[in-house]
């Protein structure tokens, strides 16, 4: 073999691996779309609350019960967001109280008597995932007699 034959095959025999590692190139549009996602749930079962005799006072008109035995969670992604509360019972008899306790995300309001007009429960609760105690009071007056007020409560994640 003469030197320029050798060298002839040298430069081919490089020339090859250099080539078979040239591979074609592809690209792929990829899109990840995340829409509002917005959870909330009652953990805890149903509220029940029975004033008896026990709980009257001689010569006190009010009776009060209190309740923290369920919780509320919430999941969200969108902004600016808080919680808000209200029943479908429009006429009561008795009142019921409700405030957020220990919250993990955002601020609780201020108690609140729960009407059917939807008022603020949690504050600020913003992007996040969370959850706090429920403590309902009733409050039932001697006064007003006897009876049963069945609420179904409504808890709502909206814009603040």
């Amino acid at each position: 073999m003469s030197r320029l034959q050798f060298v002839t095959c040298v430069l081919l025999m490089t020339a090859v691996p250099a080539a078979q590692a040239q591979y074609g190139a592809e690209t792929n549009m990829v899109t990840v779309n995340v829409d509002a996602i917005t959870q909330i749930g009652v953990t805890g079962g149903v509220v029940s609350f029975d004033v008896t005799e026990a709980l009257a006072v001689a010569g006190q008109n009010s009776m009060t019960v209190t309740n923290s035995s369920t919780q509320l969670q919430w999941a969200t992604n969108s902004g600016s967001q808080k919680i808000t509360v209200q029943t479908s019972l429009g006429t009561q008899m008795f009142a019921l109280r409700l405030v957020a306790s220990s919250p993990t995300a955002g601020s609780a309001a201020p108690e609140v008597t729960v009407s059917t007009v939807a008022a603020d429960l949690l504050l600020n609760i913003g992007r996040s995932l969370g959850s706090c105690s429920l403590q309902y009071t009733a409050e039932a007056l001697a006064s007003l007699g006897t009876g049963t007020d069945i609420h179904t409560i409504t808890f709502t994640v909206t814009t603040q």
